[in-house]
Formats: C-alpha cells, sequence, structure tokens
C-alpha cells in the first residue's frame, strides 16, 4: 500500500491507541492487506465499521450464498478488485454457480439464477447504476427477503461499498495467490 506510510501503532493519534491496540489483540496481527490495513488509520472507524462488515458477513438472517452474492454485486459494481477476489471464491464454495459468478464478474447477462440470486442482482444492480431502486425491483427483493432480510441485504451492500472505497482509495494490492481472474474494468 504505497499512498500512505505502513501502518504503525506510532503513525496512530495518542488518543486512539487504546482502540487500536485493543483491535490488534483480537486479529493477533496487524493487518497488511485488506479493507483493515488501511482504516486501522483510524481505529475508531475501523472499530465500528469492521465489526458492522463482520456481523454483515456471518450473523443476518439471510443465508451465506445471498450474503456472498450481495457482496460481490457490490464490489463488481464499485470495480473493487480486492473485495471481488475475497468473496468471489467464497461465494462458489457457498453454493453460487460458476456460470454466474463469471457473467457477473463480465457483466454479462447472467444464466439461471434462483430467484432470489435474481433479487439480490437486480437490487444491487439497479441501485448502484441509478442510484435508486424502482417498486417493482423493490418488491421483487422484499418478497423474497422480507423487511428484516431485506434491510440487511440493503446496509450489507452498502457496508461493502465503503470497504470498496477504502481498499480503491488507498490502492490496496491483491494478494498474488488469487484463484480468480481480475474483474475486467
Amino acid at each position: 500500500m504505497a499512498r500512505v506510510p505502513e501502518l504503525s501503532r506510532e503513525n496512530i493519534p495518542e488518543d486512539q491507541r487504546a482502540t487500536y491496540d485493543g483491535l490488534i489483540q483480537q486479529r493477533g496481527e496487524v493487518p497488511t492487506t485488506g479493507p483493515g490495513s488501511v482504516m486501522l488509520n483510524a481505529p475508531e472507524v475501523a472499530e465500528r465499521a469492521l465489526g458492522l462488515a463482520l456481523y454483515l458477513r456471518t450473523e443476518t438472517s439471510l443465508p451465506p450464498r445471498i450474503r456472498e452474492l450481495g457482496m460481490m454485486v457490490a464490489a463488481r459494481e464499485n470495480d473493487c478488485q480486492f473485495i471481488w477476489h475475497a468473496h468471489a471464491p467464497v461465494g462458489r464454495k457457498a453454493g453460487l454457480k460458476d456460470e454466474s459468478v463469471d457473467a457477473l464478474r463480465d457483466k454479462k447477462d447472467i444464466p439461471g439464477l434462483e430467484d432470489d440470486e435474481a433479487a439480490v442482482v437486480n437490487y444491487g444492480q439497479e441501485f448502484f447504476r441509478t442510484r435508486k431502486v424502482s417498486k417493482d425491483t423493490f418488491d421483487a427483493a422484499l418478497a423474497q427477503f422480507g423487511v428484516l432480510g431485506l434491510t440487511e441485504l440493503t446496509n450489507l451492500m452498502g457496508c461493502y461499498s465503503m470497504l470498496a472505497f477504502n481498499v480503491n482509495a488507498f490502492g490496496v494490492e491483491l494478494p498474488e495467490d488469487s484463484p480468480e481472474i481480475p474483474l475486467p474494468v
């Protein structure tokens, strides 16, 4: 990450070092890649944002396949290589079809989506591309996930957009061992 100095405790304001120390203790190390490697420069922000991301990624009412798809839609629509490469393999393992993942990556029509998958893709793409969601698209997603699930999905995609903003803006590089083909951007 060449855009800012390497993350270290000495670079953190004194009044945020306790939060920084707690986050490093939780993680077991200073992160060198990913959103945490950027966001820990502002430990109070990192604590809240990364905690929300963890909750949305692991504990919502949405099934893992749908959560991963939501993260992948946010990554693709924000041209975020890092998040795409972190979540496309997990999405495949969670049950998303290879053809669907590849078509999403390549911004092509996605064949054979289940109804809940189509609701995620349509909802996310419509919002990211127009900054709003039509009544029909909203109602289709609401029918699939209910109010709780749709609220969780909306916040998951928003949160992962924030993470994408961080890694894209700060130039976080991909791990060398990613099994995924890069996003065509």
